[in-house]
C-alpha cells in the first residue's frame, strides 16, 4: 500500500474494529449491497497504486523527495479547502495526537518512495505491508496468526531470492522501515479519527506532514517544484494517492464491514505488482508473484482471524445484554 491512505480499520485497534464491525455486519444484507463499496475500495487502491507509479515516473524529474513534497503540499492543500478544519477549541492532547499523526505520514511517505525509486513497485508495497499485517498478529495475540506471520515470512524470503541484494538491500531496508512507519500511521489514524470530526484530522496532519516534508524537498529539488509540468504531475499523484483513495474508502467504510475493508486492502500489492509492469514496464518472476500471493494469504488469514474474534466478542456482548 501506498502511503497517505484512510484509516486501516480492521488492523488497528480492537475496540475500533469490533465497534465498525458491529455496525457494518447488520447494515449491508446481500451481495448485491456490498457490490458498490467494494468497488469503491477496489477503485481507490487502483487509484493508489498507479498514483504511486505516476510517482516513480516523476522521480528522475523532481527527486523522490520533491514528489514526496509534492503530494504531501498539493494533498494537504486540498483537503484543508474542502474540509476547513476548526482549529480552535482542541485539547493539547488533540494536538499531540494529530502531529504525531503527521509526522509518521511525512516518515512513511519518504521512505516509501525512496524505497520505489530504488526497486520495483510490487516488491516495495509487499514488504510494506509488512508492518500492518505485523501489528494485526500483535494486536490480535492468537496463535493462529504465527501461522500468518510464517507465511508472510516465507513470502518475503522468496521475494528476496535468499538475500535482499538481489532487489537492492537499501530498497528493501526503506520499504521495510515505510512498513513500520504504517504500522504507527494505523494507530494514530485511529486516534485521530476518535478526537476530530469527519476528515479534520486528517486536513491538519497532512498539513502537518507537508511542513516536515517541505525542507527536505526544497533540499533536494529546489525551484524545480515550482515548475509548471512538475507541479501538474505532483498534482495528479496528490489526487491520485491521497485525495480521491481516501475519500472513496471513506464512503465504502459506511457501507462496508470493516474486516471486509481491511481484507480487500490486503490485495493492493498485487495492484501495487500490476500498475508496476503497465506503467513502469518492471516485470514480475514467477517467484516473484508467488511471493506476492503468499505475503497476500497471510494478510487475509491474519485479517479473518481478527474478524472472528470481533465476532465472537460482539456475540458476547449481545449475549450479554439479553
Amino acid at each position: 500500500m501506498d502511503e497517505v491512505r484512510g484509516p486501516v480499520v480492521g488492523v488497528a485497534e480492537p475496540e475500533a474494529a469490533a465497534a465498525l464491525a458491529a455496525e457494518g455486519g447488520s447494515g449491508a444484507p446481500g451481495g448485491r449491497r456490498r457490490l458498490g463499496p467494494v468497488g469503491l475500495v477496489v477503485a481507490g487502491g487502483l487509484s493508489v497504486q498507479f498514483g504511486a507509479a505516476l510517482a516513480v515516473l516523476l522521480m528522475p524529474r523532481a527527486g523522490a523527495l520533491g514528489v514526496v513534497t509534492l503530494r504531501l503540499v498539493l494533498a494537504a492543500v486540498v483537503l484543508l479547502i474542502i474540509c476547513r478544519p476548526r482549529l480552535r477549541g482542541h485539547s493539547r492532547a488533540d494536538w499531540g495526537t494529530v502531529v504525531a499523526f503527521g509526522a509518521a505520514m511525512a516518515a512513511m511517505n519518504i521512505l516509501f518512495y525512496q524505497a520505489a525509486d530504488r526497486i520495483p513497485l510490487g516488491a516495495a508495497v509487499t514488504l510494506e505491508v509488512l508492518g500492518p499485517l505485523a501489528l494485526s498478529v500483535i494486536v490480535s495475540r492468537r496463535l493462529v496468526n504465527l501461522v500468518w506471520a510464517g507465511l508472510a515470512l516465507g513470502g518475503v524470503l522468496l521475494l528476496s531470492g535468499g538475500g535482499f541484494d538481489r532487489l537492492d538491500p537499501v530498497g528493501a531496508a526503506f520499504a521495510l522501515a515505510a512498513g513500520v512507519m504504517w504500522a504507527a500511521y494505523i494507530v494514530f489514524s485511529a486516534r485521530t479519527g476518535r478526537r476530530f470530526p469527519q476528515a479534520d484530522g486528517l486536513a491538519m496532519a497532512m498539513a502537518v506532514g507537508a511542513v516536515i516534508s517541505l525542507p527536505l524537498g526544497i533540499m533536494e529539488s529546489g525551484t524545480k517544484l515550482v515548475e509548471p509540468s512538475i507541479l501538474v504531475l505532483g498534482l495528479g499523484v496528490a489526487l491520485m494517492s491521497s485525495v480521491l483513495p481516501y475519500t472513496l474508502e471513506l464512503l465504502a467504510l459506511r457501507r462496508l464491514p470493516a474486516p471486509t475493508f481491511a481484507v480487500l486492502m490486503s490485495l493492493e500489492p498485487a495492484i501495487a505488482a500490476a500498475a508496476g509492469f503497465l506503467v513502469l514496464h518492471q516485470a514480475l518472476s514467477l517467484t516473484d508473484a508467488s511471493a506476492i500471493a503468499l505475503v497476500i494469504a497471510a494478510s487475509m488469514g491474519a485479517v479473518r482471524t481478527q474478524a472472528r474474534a470481533v465476532d465472537g466478542t460482539v456475540e458476547a456482548v449481545r449475549d450479554g445484554k439479553k
